[in-house]
């Protein structure tokens, strides 16, 4: 007994040992910031400032601003996510058949993934700008030109560039739980008749769910991430459709306004906080359902 105790003490001392480094990074870059952020959230200044309570938070969630980038977040992540993980599924069901051009699609999917994000959007710039290509093929059909940044459709080209930026990792993700799936699964129920909904039923979307829940929370991750593109699109003060949450923090940072925007971080968090666990519970119960 006291062998195994100084066995196991050893093995905790090399795990120790080998995640130190990890952990000490943690804890300067993200921990010790994000802990020294919630404190200035409830204070009224960040040098010698008093406590507050809640009234930064209270100032941040009355505030018109914010309401509108917290709405339109969520707008752009309720749109997006779902689109992106439907298509990135059919996109790996397609790859993962014996198709002539499947070398080609996969390297079609994963060079968005290794292009620069500055790239990506004057790409996109060129077909949506006001003298951009579909501009002027509407022009060529007799259409009016659409600002589309400036209006109401903006939020549509910001959904369509995460979306092509995002889909190629989501796919390989789905490839590759899909062909981890046993094919004697498959040859079994091929010999009992059942059809091809049915097994998509029972054993494809059984087997897909850890993998299905892990894209899920990706997405959404993603989502939340996606001001770098609006704003190399349309700058600080972008068209109201697509003011998002890092819009308002970031435009709080410029201002030195840190308690607001401490708050907002703080409430942004705890957001992305409950969409992971309803998806981590809603795993569990389909699991203990399908158990």
């Amino acid at each position: 007994m006291n062998s195994f105790a100084r066995h196991l003490r050893k093995e905790w001392l090399a795990a120790v040992l080998f995640l130190a480094p990890s952990m000490i990074g943690f804890s300067i870059f993200y921990l010790f910031p994000f802990a020294t952020g919630l404190l200035y959230s409830v204070q009224d200044t960040t040098i010698d400032g008093s406590f507050v309570g809640l009234d930064n938070y209270q100032a941040v969630l009355s505030s018109g601003s914010f309401r509108k980038a917290a709405s339109n977040t969520l707008l752009f992540t309720g749109v997006s996510v779902p689109l992106i993980i439907m298509l990135s599924l059919l996109f790996a069901h397609l790859l993962n058949k014996k198709l002539f051009i499947r070398g080609w699609l996969q390297t079609a999917f994963v060079m968005p993934l290794v292009v620069p994000a500055a790239s990506i959007v004057m790409m996109w710039q060129i077909l949506f700008d006001w003298n951009g290509t579909l501009n002027a093929w509407m022009q060529h059909l007799q259409a009016g030109r659409i600002d589309w940044m400036k209006s109401d459709g903006s939020i549509l080209v910001l959904i369509m560039i995460y979306i092509w930026k995002n889909v190629g990792y989501n796919i390989i993700l789905f490839l590759a739980g899909l062909q981890s799936i046993p094919k004697d699964y498959y040859e079994t129920a091929d010999i009992e008749g059942a059809g091809e909904l049915h097994k998509w039923r029972h054993i494809t979307w059984v087997y897909l769910t850890p993998t299905t829940v892990f894209v899920v929370l990706m997405s959404i991750i993603q989502s939340f991430k996606v001001f770098r593109e609006t704003y190399l699109i349309a700058g600080d003060y972008p068209h109201d459709r697509i003011y998002m949450l890092q819009h308002y923090m970031n435009n709080m940072f410029l201002s030195l306004d840190v308690q607001k925007l401490t708050a907002a971080a703080a409430l942004m968090v705890c957001a992305i906080l409950l969409l992971v666990s309803a998806m981590l519970m809603l795993e569990r119960r389909f699991r203990s359902y399908m158990e």
